[in-house]
């Protein structure tokens, strides 16, 4: 067995999960972007952090943060990498189905909802 996970709970509490599901997100969602899009992610040495930046040429910037749980809201550092960037939209991919504000200017989308979105630029 690989990792020693054998049914669901033991893959919920193992710690390569978030990061599984990081990968996982990444994946899916540079497939569904345009081929003139840019990835990459932006990280300080203070901790100021976006999992994925997305760079198209004719829509701008997208931050996006990447959060496992159904409700999950973005940390300080991702607030202070956005100041830094000024990306035209910034959205957290959680594990949810729903779309929904989470405050001015970010809002929160499921990996099908943000992949739709993107393969329509």
């Amino acid at each position: 067995m690989l990792l020693v996970i054998a049914d669901y709970n033991d893959l919920s509490g193992h710690p390569v999960v978030g990061a599984s599901w990081e990968g996982f997100v990444i994946e899916n969602l540079l497939a569904a972007a345009p081929d003139d899009s840019k990835a990459s992610f932006y990280r300080t040495a203070a901790g100021a952090e976006i999992d994925l930046v997305l760079e198209f040429p004719k829509h701008g910037l997208r931050a996006i943060e990447i959060k496992r749980g159904l409700t999950a809201r973005p940390g300080r550092g991702f607030h202070i990498a956005c100041d830094d960037l000024k990306p035209s939209r910034r959205f957290v991919v959680n594990g949810g189905q729903d779309r929904y504000p989470l405050g001015p200017e970010r809002e929160a989308i499921s990996v099908r909802g943000l992949a739709t979105e993107l393969a329509t630029l």
